[in-house]
Formats: C-alpha cells, sequence, structure tokens
C-alpha cells in the first residue's frame, strides 16, 4: 500500500512538472521577406502579424505555412517596431524614428487598408512601444522630452491621441526612455493596469497605472543601466506577478544584472538572474503557473518558477516574441533578422 501511495505521488508530481514546464519546439518559417523584423502579435495559433524595416507588415491566416505582405501606403521608408493585434482583422502598427517617422497606424479590414492615425510632429520625439486594453483603449510611449515623459493614450480606438499632462507622471531622469527593440517596453492588464519599464538613462526604473494612465507610479529595479543597457522588455502574467529582461544590445552573449521579478504589482524589484544572454522580449506562457519565455538575437530561454531559474532552449536569435492570446492554442511566433520568423509549438 505504501508503494501504491508513493507512485501516485510520483506521478501526481511529473503530471504537475510537465504542464510548469512545456516541451518547446522552435520551427523555422519563410517570411518571403529579407527586412529586419521586431514586431509580432499572434491572435491564435493561425492569425498573427509582424512588422519591421523598410515598411514591412505580415500577416498570416493559416498557422505561418504562408505569411502574405500587405501594404501600407507612403510608408516604405518607415521601420514598424511594433504591431498590436487586437483581433484577426484590427491591428495596430508603430514606426519609430524622430519627429515624424514615429507615426501611428490602424486596420480594421486585415490589411486592405490602413489609416493613419497620429504623425509625431515634435521633432525631438521618438516613439518607442505600444500596448492596448482592448479595441478602444490604448498606450504609445515615447523617448523623454526636456525631462519629461512622452506617453500617449487613446480612449476611441485611435481617432484621437492625447500626450497626458507632465504634472500627472514622474519627472523623467536624463536621457531616460525606452529601447524600441520589441515593441514589448509597455505591458497592460485588464482593470487599468500598465507598466513601462525604461533604461539609456542613469537608473533603470518601472513606471505603473492602475486607472488607464491618470495617475502613476514608479520604482528602481536593480537591472544595470547605461547609453545602450536597460529594461527592454516588461510583462505580467498576472497583477502581481511580473518579469523585466534586457541587457547591453551591444553585447549580445552577456547576461550582467539584465532582469528582475517583481510578486507584488512592481512595488519592489529583485534581481532574477540565469539568462543565457541579452533578452529583448519575455513573455508569460497562457494559461500556466510560473512558466515564462524570454527571447533575445543569442537565442532564447525558459523559466517554469516565475524567472528564478533558466533554462536555454534555443541558440537561434531573434529580436520579439508573441504567444497566441486565444484560449486552448499553444503556440506562439519569434522574428528577427534578415526576415527570420519561427514558431514556438508547446
Amino acid at each position: 500500500m505504501a508503494f501504491v501511495k508513493t507512485f501516485t505521488v510520483a506521478l501526481a508530481v511529473a503530471a504537475l512538472s510537465a504542464v510548469q514546464a512545456p516541451a518547446y519546439q522552435w520551427l523555422p518559417q519563410t517570411s518571403g521577406v529579407t527586412a529586419r523584423l521586431r514586431g509580432v502579435s499572434a491572435v491564435s495559433g493561425a492569425v498573427a502579424w509582424a512588422s519591421g524595416a523598410n515598411g514591412t507588415v505580415l500577416r498570416t491566416e493559416d498557422g505561418g505555412a504562408r505569411w502574405q505582405k500587405l501594404t501600407v501606403p507612403d510608408a516604405d521608408k518607415l521601420d514598424f517596431r511594433d504591431v498590436d493585434s487586437i483581433d484577426p482583422s484590427t491591428a495596430y502598427i508603430l514606426s519609430i524614428g524622430a519627429g515624424n517617422a514615429s507615426r501611428i497606424y490602424k486596420t480594421a479590414d486585415a490589411g486592405a487598408t490602413w489609416a493613419l492615425q497620429f504623425t509625431n510632429e515634435d521633432p525631438k520625439g521618438f516613439f518607442d512601444a505600444m500596448a492596448f486594453w482592448d479595441e478602444s483603449s490604448g498606450l504609445v510611449m515615447g523617448d523623454s522630452i526636456d525631462g519629461r515623459f512622452e506617453i500617449l493614450r487613446t480612449g476611441d480606438g485611435g481617432k484621437t491621441w492625447a500626450r497626458l499632462p507632465s504634472a500627472n507622471l514622474p519627472a523623467a531622469l536624463p536621457n531616460e526612455g525606452a529601447f524600441a527593440g520589441s515593441g514589448t517596453n509597455v505591458a497592460v492588464l485588464p482593470g487599468g493596469h500598465a507598466w513601462i519599464g525604461t533604461g539609456a538613462g542613469p537608473r533603470c526604473r518601472v513606471l505603473h497605472t492602475a486607472d488607464y494612465g491618470n495617475t502613476w507610479t514608479v520604482v528602481d529595479t536593480p537591472v544595470a543601466a547605461s547609453a545602450s543597457a536597460g529594461i527592454f522588455s516588461i510583462a505580467f502574467r498576472d497583477p502581481r506577478h511580473g518579469l523585466t529582461v534586457g541587457g547591453d544590445y551591444r553585447k549580445e552573449s552577456e547576461a550582467v544584472a539584465n532582469a528582475a521579478a517583481s510578486a507584488d504589482g512592481g512595488r519592489t524589484w529583485t534581481p532574477a538572474a540565469g539568462l543565457s544572454g541579452f533578452r529583448s522580449v519575455v513573455a508569460p506562457v497562457p494559461f500556466s503557473t510560473g512558466a515564462w519565455i524570454a527571447v533575445g538575437p543569442s537565442g532564447a530561454d525558459a523559466s517554469d518558477d516565475d524567472g528564478k531559474t533558466w533554462k536555454n532552449i534555443s541558440t537561434v536569435g531573434y529580436h520579439a516574441f508573441s504567444f497566441a492570446k486565444a484560449r486552448g492554442n499553444h503556440s506562439g511566433w519569434a522574428v528577427g533578422e534578415n526576415g527570420r520568423i519561427g514558431k514556438l509549438n508547446w
């Protein structure tokens, strides 16, 4: 009887471990382009969007067997560093660059047509990333300007975008901003929560709002900061548990003070060591407890304990990653240099 009980417990532990530590499988796909890709957003196991340099926007509706290149009018020279899909037909794309090179577009017909929603006319402006609570409400974050953070908000699906008043925001540190490496410097959760990770200044910090951007707090993190180092990505699997990853993009193989974890909604952050190198994006495995993926140009790592320990799962590099949003889907996509696309199944 004791043996049966012990064996049953062992089976239960093994089953739990299987849930917590998925078996990941990377499958290369053909994008049909050679542009550097830095934005990706998966809707389901069938539909995903990708974006990048030279006005590149891609979409698949068959799980990546075929990627269609979409045309955005007068955008051939733009660098689309971020794409956020709302559903199979609706998506926002964000281009980066000084002044009016930073723009926001939206499609509601699967990319057949695009509306230019906002152009940054401030020559000092430089957009970095965006995130949306739903089709109507979202945030865009840019590098700080003259000591103030540049955060825009929409509540009407992008018909209007308004800069948040400086009085509602913490003061920015000298040169503090974000790295437009993967479109994931901003994370949102239902109920008005948003977190923004910074870098390039004297310290790496996290801004947080719990009321859709009306008020903000800011805290320091243990992530190392320099002109080329900081937080490149932030994500929360629930309102309490979050991770940041990054590092120095000029030192892709190094992982020195480049990640931090929070278990109290971002009020405090502790170092999260063990990554295999610089990582530009982190994402919680959907509908899991404590499982995460971190991806960068030198490979990918996985954690099943909220970032306490990491295991390398690929040496193929990517810039951005997105899990499929729909419940029941066990897949995600990564994008990188020379049009590289990989699909992750688990």
